[in-house]
């Protein structure tokens, strides 16, 4: 695949020969199921990537989790400061060799998932606003980094994080913005509070791409391509940009957290333990948890995580 996205959700996407995952098919065999399974935070788990290392899950109180041949165990606890600051949001590098996270209270942080070493890039320019999501793109040292403000702005840098080299821009009205994906290394979308979606082709400068009409809030976005992008939102809805026109799809009333999708298999997951899988057509799956479902990350092995520590594998 070119130049695919390395981002919060799709971290492996491409690497096919390595063993932490590949995509599967959107159809599922009789004996495959939902299970819960044990993890160490009774907190929230905001986001959950693939990494070269294997899924990673982050939420309350600065956690980072790392899914092992043991279960899932805290590798880091505080987040890049130490502070305790919540983690929102999660990408990777190529290859995923970094693990970089964004909170509360400007936490910003680069995790390299072989070596433990991490790097606080918190507070960049100053900004202590809450971070709501990260993207990131190029190779590990050498990345793109694109942050989903809560106060409106998109942050971003060229140069690794490193200070001195962010930017910041308002897209839209000023309202959060709550999710950011890239599908090339300058070329992705954003989603806010204020039911509008944003495209950009060099990092910089945004435009709006709808969505006309739209009476719900937008809270998650998969950008595979200029001409396809999939939001998710309240109300149950899913917008699919084909290029040409917005499609609306209706699963019920959960409020949508978020979704990735891929060609004709995607998967999102929201309020009450909600999980969709998409097969031609959105279809609702049982599940043995009824949290709010926060993230979730397509594979080998399906995850999703949420309140209270949730996680829920396929």
């Amino acid at each position: 695949m070119t130049d695919r996205r390395f981002t919060r959700r799709t971290a492996l996407k491409g690497l096919g020969a390595l063993a932490a995952g590949t995509a599967v098919s959107a159809t599922a065999s009789a004996n495959e199921t939902w299970d819960t399974i044990e993890t160490p935070l009774d907190g929230t788990l905001y986001d959950v990537v693939r990494t070269a290392d294997g899924p990673y899950a982050v939420g309350a109180a600065g956690t980072i989790l790392e899914r092992t041949a043991n279960g899932w165990e805290t590798v880091v606890q505080g987040g890049p400061t130490g502070n305790g600051n919540t983690l929102y949001g999660a990408g990777t590098t190529y290859f995923g060799e970094r693990l970089w996270v964004v909170g509360s209270s400007g936490a910003i942080g680069e995790y390299n998932v072989r070596t433990g070493n991490f790097n606080d890039y918190s507070a960049p320019n100053d900004v202590t606003n809450n971070f709501n999501d990260v993207a990131v793109t190029g190779m590990a040292d050498y990345a793109n980094v694109y942050v989903a403000g809560d106060s409106g702005k998109i942050y971003s840098s060229f140069d690794n994080g490193a200070t001195g080299t962010w930017d910041s821009v308002t897209p839209g009205s000023g309202s959060a913005i709550n999710a950011i994906d890239f599908h090339g290394s300058r070329s992705g979308h954003a989603v806010d509070g204020n039911k509008t979606v944003f495209t950009t082709d060099d990092g910089s400068t945004y435009d709006q791409l709808g969505i006309e009409n739209a009476n719900v809030n937008f809270h998650g976005v998969d950008s595979d391509g200029a001409d396809d992008v999939t939001v998710s939102g309240g109300g149950g809805v899913v917008y699919t940009w084909n290029g040409s026109e917005w499609r609306t799809a209706d699963t019920g009333d959960a409020t949508l957290r978020d979704i990735e999708t891929e060609g004709d298999a995607g998967l999102t997951v929201g309020g009450g333990g909600k999980v969709y899988r998409y097969d031609g057509q959105w279809v609702q799956e049982s599940t043995p948890t009824g949290q709010n479902l926060k993230s979730v990350v397509r594979g080998s092995t399906d995850i999703a995580v949420g309140a209270a520590g949730a996680v829920i594998e396929y």
